[in-house]
């Protein structure tokens, strides 16, 4: 056993794998978290009633193309395929995304070939060289028509800004599909765990040399303790706001509760800016090799994110980037404290990238412990 003492703070995904790596080799590490389980934003439960698995804090769909994460995760928990396939209503008709040739025709009341859709889209797409916002882009991309049916209102609501305040970036993750496939995602692994994320989580933490506390608010001052402090909460809660707040959206959840099926689907989208809720997810649907007589689903509100509150998507905008770039300046002044993971460096992460850079970051510990070769601030540019 190694004579450091490590403290891990948050035990999502990124403070799970760090700690699982860390004890396999046989460090010490405490692991805590403020809330009273495990899993972060990925925790899910069976739910009493229903005897359905609920995805707390909104669904996830696990999609790489890493191998090596594809298979490390495989070790912790059975796997099974999942294709992610979302609807929208719209003006009181019901779409399939992302947008694809179906969603073309079925708008456009079309029969397009794959080669006419393309032809029709570039028509009807607006000409702007070098789009700097989201609804640049969205017209350059899509013209205005399935831009304000499928992106305007929906994107408005998401994030609370007009479209045209938003990094043209954000859409440029979001495919355009000129056949009929309907997948979500392009990854060539894809699929959710059966037993759940808090599963793997459990498995991860389940070493002698791991210590887990629940409900441990850490501070700053705590951190003074131990040899290495690995960060994976909010940056700008470590240093108690000193820079100001910044800037996330937080989601509120409706529950509804009916017998049978409720909407058929996993993922309903709301696409009209009048309808408060972004989307409805029915958790039954995320697994379909279970059977259940009773449903859960939650409709889901995207709102500005204050003190207090759990935040799920950084806004990123260049107010939020100038108070992140001063956080950076106090995170190297630190001595022996890392920061990781989306909290912590204040970046969207999907889970197989928040594994991949956690897997790296253990590494770089471990090597650079063994040649007492100094820690990184951060493992990844948080820029």
């Amino acid at each position: 056993m190694k004579n450091e003492k490590l403290l891990i703070v948050g035990a999502g995904f990124s403070g799970a794998v760090i700690a699982h790596f860390l004890a396999s080799e046989g460090y010490r590490v405490i692991i805590a978290d403020e809330r009273n389980h495990l899993g972060g934003n990925c925790h899910t439960f069976r739910d009493d009633s229903s005897g359905v698995m609920v995805h707390k804090y909104g669904p996830h769909i696990f999609h790489t193309d890493d191998t090596e994460v594809w298979e490390f995760v495989n070790r912790f928990a059975k796997f099974q395929p999942y294709i992610n396939r979302v609807k929208t209503t719209v003006n009181e008709k019901v779409f399939s995304l992302p947008i694809n040739l179906h969603t073309i025709n079925q708008f456009f009341n079309k029969t397009f070939s794959p080669k006419q859709a393309q032809e029709f889209i570039t028509e009807i797409s607006e000409d702007i060289e070098n789009p700097s916002s989201f609804e640049e882009q969205a017209l350059a991309y899509v013209g205005r028509d399935l831009y304000e049916a499928f992106l305007k209102g929906y994107t408005k609501k998401q994030w609370g800004v007009s479209p045209d305040e938003l990094p043209a970036s954000i859409l440029k993750r979001l495919p355009l599909r000129f056949d009929y496939n309907d997948n979500y995602f392009s990854h060539r692994f894809q699929g959710i765990p059966e037993e759940g994320y808090t599963h793997i989580i459990e498995q991860l933490l389940n070493h002698p040399l791991i210590d887990v506390e629940l409900n441990t608010k850490v501070s700053r001052d705590d951190s003074f303790d131990y040899d290495h402090v690995f960060v994976t909460g909010a940056i700008d809660a470590w240093f108690d706001y000193a820079e100001g707040d910044l800037g996330y959206r937080t989601l509120d959840f409706e529950e509804i509760r009916v017998d049978g099926d409720f909407q058929g689907c996993a993922v309903m989208n709301y696409g009209d800016e009048n309808t408060p809720y972004t989307r409805i997810s029915e958790h039954k649907h995320f697994a379909p090799w279970e059977s259940h007589a009773k449903t859960i689903a939650f409709k889901e509100y995207s709102r500005a994110c204050s003190r207090g509150d759990i935040p799920y998507y950084p806004i990123r905008l260049v107010n939020e980037k100038e108070v992140l770039k001063k956080y950076i300046d106090l995170a190297h002044s630190e001595k022996n404290v890392s920061f990781i993971g989306r909290l912590g460096t204040y970046r969207y992460l999907d889970m197989d990238v928040t594994i991949r850079e956690a897997i790296d970051a253990a590494k770089c510990f471990i090597d650079s412990s063994n040649k007492q070769l100094k820690i990184p601030v951060f493992f990844i540019d948080p820029l």
